[in-house]
This record gives C-alpha cells, structure tokens and sequence, in this order.
C-alpha cells in the first residue's frame, strides 16, 4: 500500500471514530461526583447504595465512590436496619439537592451528611444530621417532588428537611455514626431478675400487632426498652411502638406492640417498687405465662398478686 493510500486508510478511520463519538445514539456518560463514606461506627457496617449491598466498611475506614449525581439512597442494615431500607436512616442526592429520610418508627444508625469543602451560607451547603425518629432534618418518607433549583448562594435556601449546595463540582462526606457509637438504647428487662432471658418483640418485626415474647438475650433493638419508675410507657427504645394491652384486657390476653398513643389505656403502666410492670387502674400485670421461660412463650397480663415471681421484672 502506497504512502498516500495509508494516509487515506488512517483518514477515514479517525472521520469514523469522531462520527461514532459524537453519535446522538452513543450512550454519554453524565455527571459524578465524589461521595466520601466514612464509618466511625463501634463495628464493621454494611454499607448498601441504590438497595444493592455495595461493600462492608471496617470499624473507622472509608470508601470512596464516583458516581452520579442522582446516585440513590446511601444506607447501612447496622444496628437493628434492613438491606430493604426499614428501621434505616438514608441519605439521597438531586442534582445541588441533598436530604435524608428516617424510618419514623426505628432509626438504627445517626447519619451525617457534609458537603466537602464547602462553608455554610446563607442556609446552603449545611451540614445535616439524623439519629432519632424525632429528628427534624429528614423526611419521614422520601420526598416526591423538590423546590425549583437556585444557581448560587445569593438565592433563597429551600425549606428544611430539602438541603441544596448550588456550587459546581460538589462532593460530600457521608458519615455514619459520627459520634463514635450507635444511638443509645433502653434497658433488657428481664423475667424475675434472670439475665439470660429478655423481654422481646418476636422476630424484631417492628410493626402493630407483633406479639411481645420471652426469649435468650441477644443484645438486640428488639429487646432494649425504656421503662421509668412510677406512671410509664413501656417503650420500644429508638421506635414509636409501646407494649400494648389491646383493647379488651383481662387475665390470659397476650401482650403485643403497638404505635405509641398519648392517654391510651392500654398503653399506660406503673412500674412498682416490687419490680411489677401493671395497667394503671385496672388490676392487672404483665405476667410470664404459665411461668415458662421457654422462647418464644408471648407474655400476657394476669391479675396481679403479691409475691408472684411471674410478674417481676427486672431492668439491666
């Protein structure tokens, strides 16, 4: 082949390349940006983006991902979470918009968000924090539709739970647990003072009706409530669910959770000095059935009696 024609050949090859480059049918590639994720948890977390498990962080390392902008929700199943986002606190970005989402019955995990770099300004740019269902920086679900999108700081920052940082090539560090532990939970309480079995929400199924059981300590969200001296809820710890008598108590009926109701009776306990949990007014207590330590034996209430050991509950 001749010096020219070869000049030809590599001609035509560079012409079909740039064809093919510049094809509106050739796939583009759009805008990333860097997310930082650090774990400061007191354990090794799951890390998942978009509902598909990405990688596991170890105890205060760090990964770096570029992705998109719209990259999908950032989460972990720690400490009581799901890898299908129930019990999660999760973070999501929109372009210059960045927000959060709570589970507004269980939050496993306190998520903070920062953008890198990057001073807060007139409300833009903050940096934004999650760890309790009573948070005010997330959605309880996530949002539908957003704000129009401002073009700088000089603008009007939209309304919190929405966060927007309009400065070009932004990227962010996703912190989970940035204050070094996981949220602090209630107490174990256990059956007459035995330490090896806990008072437990079966199968750690956080939602109404789950029926309330004895079983082996494990640590678990499912076991750890909030139980004061005196007139109390007996209160999942981190979720808005109570130990609920239902609506018809009376002796032999089991005990189950429900959503948390201000002056609900069936939710309204006294926690006695002798260490029994009972229904305010009402003569009754929550009672170990049949006096069974065996798993999964539901807890139910009982009219209450001096001395029996069925109906003590202790607190670790």
């Amino acid at each position: 082949m001749s010096a020219a024609s070869k000049m030809l050949t590599s001609l035509v090859t560079l012409i079909m390349a740039s064809l093919v480059l510049s094809s509106p049918l050739t796939p583009r590639q759009g805008p990333t940006r860097q997310y930082f994720v650090h774990n400061n948890c007191p354990a090794n977390i799951n890390l998942y983006i978009g509902g598909n498990f990405d990688s596991t962080i170890p105890r205060g390392g760090s990964v770096t991902k570029v992705l998109g902008q719209s990259a999908g929700f950032f989460y972990t199943d720690a400490n009581g979470g799901s890898p299908t986002t129930p019990g999660t606190v999760r973070t999501a970005f929109l372009g210059n918009f960045y927000y959060l989402v709570k589970d507004p019955n269980f939050t496993n995990v306190e998520l903070q968000v920062s953008p890198r770099g990057r001073n807060a300004t007139n409300g833009f740019c903050q940096t934004i924090s999650c760890g309790s269902i009573g948070c005010t920086q997330a959605f309880p679900a996530p949002p539908t539709r957003f704000p129009n999108p401002n073009t700088g700081t000089d603008g009007t920052a939209p309304n919190v739970p929405y966060f927007e940082c309009p400065i070009p090539d932004t990227d962010y560090d996703i912190t989970f647990c940035p204050s070094g532990s996981f949220p602090r939970r209630g107490n174990a309480v256990h059956p007459n003072g035995n330490t090896s079995k806990c008072l437990d929400v079966r199968g750690a199924s956080f939602q109404n009706g789950t029926p309330v059981q004895i079983y082996d300590c494990n640590g678990s969200p499912a076991q750890r409530w909030t139980v004061n001296r005196g007139s109390t809820k007996v209160k999942l710890d981190g979720t808005n669910f109570c130990l609920d008598a239902g609506s018809s108590p009376a002796s032999g009926v089991g005990l189950k959770i429900w959503e948390c109701f201000d002056n609900l009776p069936a939710q309204q306990w006294f926690y006695t000095a002798d260490n029994r949990i009972a229904l305010e007014g009402q003569g009754l207590c929550a009672d170990l059935t049949e006096g069974s330590l065996a798993n999964s034996n539901q807890i139910q209430t009982w009219t209450c009696t001096d001395n029996n050991n069925n109906q003590v509950w202790t607190l670790s």
